[in-house]
């Protein structure tokens, strides 16, 4: 994602324009009502910084409408009933903003089933985004482990998961399933991925340190 300061150097001007009023629509909204109230609005009322930011590849380049959307996201304080609609409304890059964004949203685990529609998909774009540090925080160890194979076989590059050495370390389950995608693809005369590989060193757990002597 780019900042706003970096944006801003490398929008035009009639770009930089249209992002201050989006921004500035996005921040009335979030100052209208208490986030309480906002939650319990109506999923149908959509307010107007929603059409900014289906609009922000066009005013902005696609090379900028993640960084666009999210800004908008965050500047609104999205509650849960506008992130699931630009989520189920929006095109592939809509939803993946959307997934790119929920960890800089005060929603708990209430956006989970955005995450797991995603990781249900075979668009690697979404997979990518729905396996960053929002479902690294909230998915169970069950969810999470299947997540993990889900970017084995779908090849998406296990770099895009979040904190996965930390939630690897010291998983015998995870390592069992590994072995058993490895079985099922020697069996089948495919190749291994090496990010498997990867993943399965990191679910050793921790070296116990040495005994020190005692004098």
């Amino acid at each position: 994602m780019t900042a706003r300061k970096e944006l801003d150097a490398e929008l035009g001007g009639t770009a930089r324009a249209w992002l201050d009023e989006a921004l500035a629509e996005a921040a009335h909204d979030a100052a209208a009502a208490p986030d309480a109230l906002r939650a319990e609005v109506s999923p149908c009322a959509s307010p107007p910084w929603e059409l900014r930011y289906a609009a922000a590849g066009r005013h902005c380049g696609p090379e900028h409408a993640d960084s666009v959307r999210s800004l908008l996201l965050v500047e609104a304080r999205a509650p849960l009933s506008s992130v699931t609609r630009l989520y189920e409304q929006g095109t592939a890059a809509e939803r993946r903003a959307v997934l790119l964004t929920l960890h800089l949203l005060d929603l708990g685990d209430t956006a989970l089933p955005l995450v797991e529609d995603a990781l249900r998909a075979n668009d690697t774009r979404l997979v990518a985004a729905a396996v960053g540090p929002y479902a690294a925080d909230h998915l169970d160890p069950h969810a999470w482990r299947h997540a993990v194979l889900k970017c084995l076989f779908t090849e998406v590059p296990v770099a895009a998961v979040a904190r996965l050495a930390d939630r690897a370390r010291g998983d015998a389950e995870l390592a069992r399933m590994l072995d058993d995608f490895a079985a099922e693809r020697t069996a089948a005369g495919r190749p291994v991925p090496e990010d498997l590989r990867t993943v399965l060193a990191l679910t050793a757990p921790t070296a116990a340190p040495a005994p020190t002597e005692e004098f």
